[in-house]
């Protein structure tokens, strides 16, 4: 069988792809895409069998056929071409040759029959989402995701939908995310998790258009343009996020974000390695935040404007935490909500924006001696 297509429209195609392909797996098939060639279009699959990523494009073919090939090696000879016609031909020996005006390549290629299968979501429940709001959402929430698997439902992100709107969740027990978009509606109040590795791969297709999600049981579903992007959800339940969020934090700490990180960056300098911790000393209107590496001899502190009425406080934090969540603000105010030198911050911009709220949660660290 032959046919030909454009070298840069291959590769904007196999762009879309790739990022499923696994770089290490026990199962060699799943280093390869799959092909399949139909009434001349062809349709490009991806799976890790965690995600899974299809996209199509018309080419000049009538014939019908299913191949897989070897994912990264034909990625990257195609990405390295100039604009150029290829010619693509399957023979009796297994073997893709590929043609351009320039050179010839041969790759090896497989049936189909081993290749998973890659899962439809059958659901009534379709959600309509601007590519915009979901990219900012995943990026306000996304860092916070935990790292380990003790507890696999906080490796993933929750999307929580309400009567209000949608609650973009995510915490790794040391902080707590939680996005509220009250423009995204769902009919239906639900919950589900979706894994880490699925929200990054997410975020670099979005785009300001507006796209589909589908969701079942057990996967989730995203039509993005002329993308199909399915991943299976985390089937376990999610904390009870809301009962560690502290209705007592009364005492508000206003300042400029920007001076705050500024000044956090540097005491990170002079925090010892393995606490990375700074700490707070807040008196009426004065914020002396100071960091100190026993191990070095070095120390260092800082005096930051603020506006503050409450009683005296020391309080320590992990420098690495702050910085996180700091980065991830947008507004130039930010409140700290406070209660007391052990129990959760709640940190938040001063002035939510319409149809929205951020509300970001640290817990404190024990300060040395």
């Amino acid at each position: 069988m032959e046919f030909n297509l454009n070298s840069k429209e291959l590769e904007k195609l196999l762009s879309k792809v790739i990022p499923a392909v696994p770089t290490r797996t026990p199962m060699s098939i799943l280093e390869n895409f799959l092909f399949e060639i139909e009434e001349g279009l062809l349709t490009v699959y991806s799976t890790d069998l965690e995600i899974s990523l299809r996209s199509s494009m018309k080419i000049n073919s009538e014939g019908k056929t299913k191949i897989v090939v070897p994912a990264h090696l034909l990625y990257d000879v195609v990405r390295t071409l100039s604009d150029t016609q290829i010619k693509f031909e399957t023979g009796t020996n297994s073997k893709l040759k590929i043609s351009t005006d320039n050179g010839t390549y041969s790759l090896g290629y497989s049936s189909p029959e081993e290749f998973p299968t890659v899962p439809e979501v059958v659901s009534e429940n379709e959600i309509n989402i601007n590519g915009k709001e979901l990219k900012k959402a995943i990026d306000l929430t996304s860092f916070a995701m935990s790292k380990e698997d003790m507890r696999p439902a906080m490796t993933g992100m929750l999307f929580e939908f309400t009567k209000e709107g949608v609650n973009f969740v995510s915490t790794d027990g040391h902080r707590l995310v939680r996005y509220t978009n009250k423009k995204i509606k769902n009919p239906k109040e639900e919950q589900f998790i979706i894994p880490e590795r699925a929200i990054n791969v997410l975020s670099k297709l979005l785009t300001e258009k507006e796209i589909k999600a589908t969701f079942s049981k057990t996967n989730v579903c995203f039509n993005i343009g002329d993308v199909i992007f399915v991943s299976r959800l985390i089937a376990e339940k999610y904390p009870a996020y809301n009962s560690v969020i502290p209705m007592e934090n009364e005492t508000e700490l206003k300042i400029n974000k920007n001076e705050i990180l500024s000044t956090v960056k540097r005491m990170c300098l002079f925090s010892t390695t393995n606490t990375k911790q700074v700490k707070f000393s807040i008196n009426e209107n004065s914020l002396i935040v100071a960091a100190e590496d026993i191990d070095s001899g070095s120390s260092a502190k800082e005096q930051v404007k603020c506006e503050y009425s409450g009683d005296q406080m020391d309080i320590g934090f992990n420098t690495a935490y702050v910085l996180d969540i700091l980065s991830h603000i947008n507004e130039n105010e930010i409140l700290f909500k406070l209660h007391s030198p052990t129990k959760a911050c709640i940190i938040e911009p001063t002035k939510q924006k319409e149809d929205e709220d951020l509300m970001l949660l640290l817990m404190p660290v024990r300060l040395n001696g």
